[in-house]
């Protein structure tokens, strides 16, 4: 490497983002949100096109060891579906590319289509093209998701103000104690001829992670409720991560408050186990795929109400910074130390 060359790892996958896309200027008129979001917004006429990507390498995203072709191809699938969803829109249609090497059969990949189709079928989604090459180093999705929402109905990441309370769906942490599970018996399990791994009373750890589902019944339960979030993302890098997103598209600060973070039981005892922390783990283990929200303080009541979601915290003023309030009144700095796809380690 040259002297003044520098290793993307210094930046980050999000500073890497910023560096590449920041003297790229807006062209066309429909183009009415561009990088920054869960989404871009395409604006031709009474709808808003919603457009998202993913792209999954093996080895870096997944393991086939233990993950099944068919799960994997639903799970590809809906983490897009979420980010259509975080936006508060309707997913209606995916592009799918495949890069493929030598060692998967015709048969492969009818398993891996097979979760596609499972997944577009639960969610009323078209498939409506793609593309497929050769690889030489394992499998590769990307899959692009596109959706639809209303003008003035689509929540960004910047839309946060002092006083909204921030609230949060389902559990957190359960699809990093599941992760952990499955790596922890191919560990355990490697060179031993059929190897039984131990999974019993730790199904829905597995489940989170490897077939996660898209909360479009918190959007529908926000909607019945008539409560318009201020700001939304998807927790797929761990909740810090994302709550530092919506402090900085919003310019505002964070209280989150540690006895209020929703985390399931076997959650608590896997994380017991390792001997991991727990709070770490449901602040920061990412791939949860709940929805992260913020709304206005008039809507506390009605946000009680919720089935889906409860409260987690509240926004504040930028100068006091984001932190997680401990349940000795201490408060904590939070830190991005969720999924980054360019760490070093």
């Amino acid at each position: 490497m040259a002297i003044n060359e520098t290793e993307i790892s210094t930046l980050g996958e999000f500073g890497l983002i910023d560096r590449i896309t920041r003297d790229f200027k807006i062209q066309n008129d429909s183009t009415q949100v561009a990088v920054g979001d869960d989404c871009a917004v395409l604006n031709y006429g009474d709808k808003r096109t919603l457009v998202t990507t993913d792209l999954l390498l093996e080895g870096i995203h997944f393991d086939l060891t233990y993950v099944p072709l068919k799960h994997l191809g639903y799970k590809a699938a809906v983490v897009n579906f979420s980010d259509i969803y975080a936006m508060n829109g309707t997913p209606r249609q995916i592009t799918v590319s495949l890069g493929i090497s030598k060692r998967f059969t015709v048969e492969h990949i009818d398993e891996l289509y097979a979760g596609i189709m499972l997944a577009c079928k639960e969610y009323g989604v078209d498939l409506i093209g793609g593309d497929t090459s050769a690889s030489v180093t394992g499998l590769l999705i990307s899959i692009t998701c596109i959706g639809e929402g209303e003008e003035g109905k689509i929540v960004y990441r910047s839309g946060a103000t002092d006083t909204n309370l921030v609230c949060v769906s389902g559990d957190l942490g359960a699809a990093y104690m599941g992760l952990q599970l499955l790596e922890r018996e191919r560990e355990v399990g490697a060179g031993i001829p059929d190897f039984q791994p131990d999974f019993a009373g730790k199904e829905y750890l597995l489940e989170r992670q490897l077939k996660p589902e898209a909360r479009r019944d918190v959007i529908a339960e926000l909607r019945s409720l008539g409560i318009q979030p201020t700001a939304m993302m998807d927790v797929s890098d761990g909740l810090s991560s994302e709550l530092l997103h919506i402090c900085k598209a919003s310019n505002v600060g964070c209280r989150i408050y540690e006895d209020r973070i929703p985390i399931d039981y076997q959650t608590a005892i896997m994380a017991e186990e390792l001997n991991m922390n727990l709070v770490t783990a449901a602040m920061n283990g990412g791939e949860d795929y709940e929805l992260l929200f913020t709304v206005p303080l008039t809507d506390h009541e009605k946000v009680q109400q919720m089935k889906t979601a409860r409260l987690i915290g509240r926004i504040t003023k930028p100068e006091l910074g984001a932190c997680l309030v401990t349940r000795d009144d201490n408060e904590l700095p939070l830190k991005a130390q969720g999924w980054n796809a360019f760490n070093k380690d």
